[in-house]
């Protein structure tokens, strides 16, 4: 990708209503445009970054067996009527609209209903169970105070997983899989020193706690209480719950933190197969109740969270894992030969595998291309100057270092492993 086609531009000065500081980083950028409160567009270099997000997620939900797949935004006013969760008494955020027949349709608020209610066409006996079914789509929320950019959306993307069991035992050993699972994808992305496996309350789905995963962040909507030793935590909302006693909790290890929420897992019982009648025959043909469980990442949260964490003065600071590219390649001047290396430069990374953004703009200063890098935040920064060329040199710098080396073109490759 040349900077010079991109349609995006980066701009010095973020919007005056965007009191977020991953919004304005990401706007600034160009990874984002608001299209208003709590809604944003994803930009091409915005996309990447989402994408890979998404890819991580994705891999490591396969790798415990999950099987993707995409559900509808639409969604039927009757099984959630079975579940008690249409009025806007019990779940006050839906966003809802009507067919031209005068009949109520929900947009993708959750999915647990429309996932169950599809699950009755494929599971009649124990054979067919267990499954982890999941997706990662857009979902739409009416929040009151969407005043935090990708990390509080009216409409933004999320990975739900749903699993279905035949008994607590069998749940229980896919729940601690999927919890495995969920600390790899938060290493993938360079948050897992700093993201906790936190015990949250279980609300009206099971007596049992539910988790949350908690990365420290002094921007975080949620206190949450830390053993770092243990690395486990403890919500607010449950710290003086007498169920922790169960627990290997120690409160006197305990140490206060801000944290933003980045996902969560808990268990559903059989509330939503039971209600809506769908069960299995066991080995003996007796019917069965089938355990349940529910797995969230918000994949655009993690977006703005991920800004909030890696950033600076300068801009954003991507980990490798998830950057839009890995090289940024600036071209200063428009001399022959430093247009002939530049643009071959270009294409040995290409042609190596190397995701390269390649600053080409004629009308640009140095300033401005080194500080546009800066700001976009991309693991590598090469640059090819007529300076540079009379010591048969590229320059390289990494994003999150001050110091610049010098190195042969032949060596390029072999540094950015």
């Amino acid at each position: 990708m040349r900077v010079s086609e991109l349609f995006t531009k980066t701009r010095k000065d973020a919007p005056a209503d965007e009191p977020s500081k991953n919004a304005q980083l990401l706007i600034k950028a160009g990874f984002i445009h608001k299209e208003m409160a709590g809604v944003y567009v994803f930009m091409p270099l915005g996309l990447r970054v989402l994408d890979n997000i998404k890819q991580i997620v994705r891999e490591e939900m396969n790798a415990v067996g999950g099987q993707e797949v995409q559900m509808t935004v639409l969604q039927p006013k009757d099984i959630f009527e079975k579940t008690d969760r249409w009025d806007d008494k019990k779940v006050d955020n839906w966003f809802k609209t009507k067919l031209i027949n005068g009949s109520e349709l929900g947009m993708g608020l959750t999915h647990e209903e429309p996932m169950v209610d599809m699950l009755a066409d494929y599971v009649s006996s124990y054979k067919d169970l267990p499954i982890l079914v999941y997706q990662i789509q857009n979902k739409f929320r009416n929040e009151l105070r969407a005043q935090a950019g990708l990390l509080r959306g009216r409409e933004f993307v999320m990975k739900d997983m749903y699993s279905f069991a035949k008994t607590q035992a069998e749940h229980e050993e896919i729940y601690e899989k999927v919890a495995a699972a969920y600390h790899r994808v938060y290493d993938r992305l360079g948050i897992g020193d700093i993201t906790y496996r936190t015990y949250a309350d279980g609300g009206i789905f099971t007596p049992r706690f539910s988790d949350e995963f908690q990365m420290l962040s002094p921007i975080g909507e949620d206190t949450i209480y830390v053993d770092i030793d243990k690395k486990i935590a403890v919500n607010k909302e449950v710290i003086n719950d007498k169920r922790l006693e169960q627990t290997d909790v120690d409160k006197t290890k305990l140490q206060e933190e801000r944290a933003i929420e980045v996902g969560n897992i808990f268990p559903l019982e059989s509330k939503y197969t039971d209600t809506l009648g769908v069960y299995y025959i066991d080995e003996a043909g007796n019917r069965q109740s089938i355990i349940g469980g529910c797995y969230g990442i918000g994949v655009s949260r993690l977006v703005g969270a991920l800004a909030e964490h890696f950033s600076d003065e300068q801009g954003l600071v991507w980990p490798e894992a998830v950057a839009p590219a890995k090289v940024y390649l600036v071209r200063l001047g428009e001399d022959g030969e430093v247009v002939k290396v530049a643009d071959s430069l270009y294409e040995e990374l290409q042609k190596a595998g190397v995701e390269v953004l390649y600053d080409d703009r004629k009308e640009a200063s140095a300033g401005e291309k080194f500080a546009d890098a800066d700001l976009l935040g991309i693991p590598h920064r090469l640059v090819v100057s007529q300076k540079t060329l009379e010591k048969g040199k590229i320059e390289h710098k990494k994003r999150d270092k001050k110091d610049i080396s010098l190195l042969d073109k032949s060596d390029i490759l072999k540094t950015l492993a």
